[in-house]
């Protein structure tokens, strides 16, 4: 029975020293992934983005704050998660091409920035099941607004890009905003 086990150690330990020491990863062909031939595309998707705080079904909803989040001018620590329309037109009974689904929180506590981490979720077209990820600042008050593409799935996969978001509607009130989105993407 020892013999057995030390030899099975002796076994996992010469299999161990033969292994390269980054055995998690393996170096890929492209070919292999099916992106060698295709060439990189650029695309251009405008939208608008419907964050509605208000009402009987909001879209937009906080789940955190810090305990001081109230009593900051920049709500710092507040936590909003997402699932917003994203439609063809401004308004919100215009065809719907996707959500806007995951979160942003006030990030900033001079100044009103946010912090999102949210993906693009196409519903419909050549994109429909396709995602675009953003993760970035989005300094809302500013009039145009630069985040980054960080990524994507299906049509999207390996993407990278920007996107540039203009506030087109806002009551401040509610807080419901109607954003304009315009996403310039690199993708195979």
């Amino acid at each position: 029975m020892a013999r057995a086990a030390a030899a099975t150690v002796l076994a996992f330990t010469i299999l161990t020293l033969l292994l390269p020491a980054n055995s998690f990863s393996t170096r890929l062909d492209k070919r292999e992934m099916g992106i060698s031939t295709k060439r990189e595309k650029l695309s251009h998707l405008h939208f608008y983005f419907h964050d509605i705080v208000s009402g009987r079904n909001p879209t937009a909803v906080r789940v955190a704050g810090a305990a001081t989040t109230n009593s900051s001018a920049t709500g710092f620590g507040m936590v909003v998660m997402i699932d917003d329309p994203l439609t063809a037109g401004p308004n919100v009974s215009s065809r719907i091409v996707g959500r806007a689904q995951g979160l942003y929180g006030s990030a900033d506590m001079t100044e009103f920035g946010l912090l999102m981490a949210l993906n693009f979720v196409f519903l419909e077209g050549k994109f429909n099941g396709s995602t675009l990820s953003v993760l970035g600042r989005n300094a809302a008050l500013s009039a145009v607004r630069e985040m980054p593409i960080v990524g994507g799935s299906g049509v999207f996969r390996f993407a990278r890009g920007y996107a540039q978001a203009r506030t087109h509607f806002i009551n401040m009130k509610t807080g419901d905003a109607i954003v304009e989105y315009n996403v310039y993407v690199l993708h195979y």
